[in-house]
């Protein structure tokens, strides 16, 4: 089993990434993060030098980082299947303050996920 986090170069994707690992520790699972066609490409070194000392500590107790990569064109359908693929028991998801009509314009990412996610989600703010 694995806890996923949803990657974003924003405060509130380090948010949810620092939350990912955290829970990864208290429940000795692996980490992996997501990272839907088009995001760029993210390296688990980058994500250790993100995480800091939380890295070390996932080290210690023999968890591991990965990258779970998708090539569906749609965000919210790749990490869904990201976290289905690589089991994942918590998807964890950094937000960010939305005017209501925003949401209604551009419709809400993290919405998606929330009501399509077969996993238990955690939403945190930066």
């Amino acid at each position: 089993m694995t806890i996923a986090v949803v990657h974003s170069a924003t405060p509130p994707g380090r948010a949810a990434l620092l939350a990912g690992a955290q829970e990864a520790l208290l429940r000795l699972e692996d980490l992996v993060i997501a990272v839907a066609a088009g995001s760029g490409p993210v390296t688990v070194e980058e994500v250790r030098e993100q995480l800091g000392p939380t890295a070390s500590q996932l080290d210690e107790k023999g968890l591991t980082i990965g990258i779970g990569r998708s090539q569906l064109s749609d965000a919210s359908d790749a990490v869904v299947q990201i976290a289905q693929e690589n089991d994942a028991r918590l998807l964890v998801l950094g937000l960010r303050r939305r005017t209501p009509v925003g949401k209604l314009i551009m419709g809400s990412l993290a919405q998606r996920i929330l009501l399509e996610a077969t996993c238990p989600v955690l939403a945190v703010k930066a």
